[in-house]
């Protein structure tokens, strides 16, 4: 009777096993979300020994109110989107980051109708023209490049241009330039590269006008209360795991070359920043 007894605890016990969640950069795509974090999912699984799901968002609050709300425990976060996340949760940390996210940087792109030739310099030319960010909680769609707009330009984006759109993604600011929906527009050179490598961009039609100065940027970031959900150390076993991370069509997706180390206090930056501009208090 005993061991029967042990045998019904064991079978709901595993049937009550927590489910660690993880999130990545939002697509309207989910369906190629999944497709692409599939196998990320399976080598945390058998890393971490507990059950491992991914859940894909297609918008950046949708990231970050999910990590808020434990819906995801880990998240592949912007810059900026990291900060506002670890700030809903006590103890959140950023663990780590692309290595390409110590040095990462925007690209201004334009339409090549409108005839603005590439620059060094902040190219000034496109007051007047109609710019697209991409998401509005973006650190390399949309904090930097206004940063730069209001720096430069000494005006607001509405200011500045004709019209202002917010894709909602880098893939879809490149294609709505592409189109000529919008004349110019920004977008982080990780995405635009793989899709130029990808042969995605037809370069006939759209065509970088201008690089800014490097920052820190993406990162994953993990509640606070990952430790007391899943047992002592999962924080560390969690980072281990992203750390040694080799195979190369996991770390193509994100698009990186590896992960290193994070800590909170590299995006001090971004958020002094993003309180001169006012995406954040």
């Amino acid at each position: 009777m005993r061991n029967i007894i042990l045998i019904l605890l064991l079978i709901v016990s595993i049937g009550f096993s927590k489910t660690f969640t993880f999130t990545t950069q939002p697509d309207h795509n989910t369906e190629k979300l999944k497709k692409n974090y599939i196998k990320l999912a399976q080598y945390l699984q058998k890393m971490l020994h507990v059950d491992v799901k991914f859940l894909p968002t297609t918008s950046y609050d949708d990231s970050i109110a999910a990590f808020a709300s434990n819906k995801v425990q880990l998240a592949w976060f912007g810059a900026l989107a990291g900060i506002k996340a670890r700030s809903m949760v006590p103890g959140s940390t950023a663990i780590v980051q692309g290595f390409e996210d110590t040095q990462f940087y925007s690209y201004i792109i334009a339409n090549t109708s409108t005839k603005l030739k590439k620059s060094d310099l902040f190219p000034k030319d496109i007051v007047g023209k109609s710019f697209t960010f991409g998401s509005k909680e973006s650190t390399s769609g949309r904090l930097m490049p206004e940063y730069y707009i209001r720096w430069i330009l000494r005006k607001t984006p509405q200011e500045a241009f004709s019209k202002v759109g917010f894709s909602g993604s880098h893939s879809k600011t490149i294609s709505e330039v592409q189109k000529g929906e919008y004349q110019v527009g920004v977008v982080n050179y990780a995405v635009w590269d793989k899709e130029l490598k990808d042969g995605k961009i037809d370069t006939t039609k759209v065509k970088v006008i201008w690089k800014s100065l490097k920052y820190p940027d993406s990162q994953f970031s993990i509640r606070g209360d990952v430790d007391k959900q899943f047992g002592k150390g999962f924080t560390r076993k969690v980072q281990n795991a992203l750390l040694r991370i080799k195979d190369k069509e996991i770390l193509s997706v994100f698009p990186r070359s590896k992960f290193i180390k994070a800590n909170n206090s590299e995006y001090g930056v971004i958020k002094g920043i993003a309180k001169t501009v006012g995406l954040l208090k």
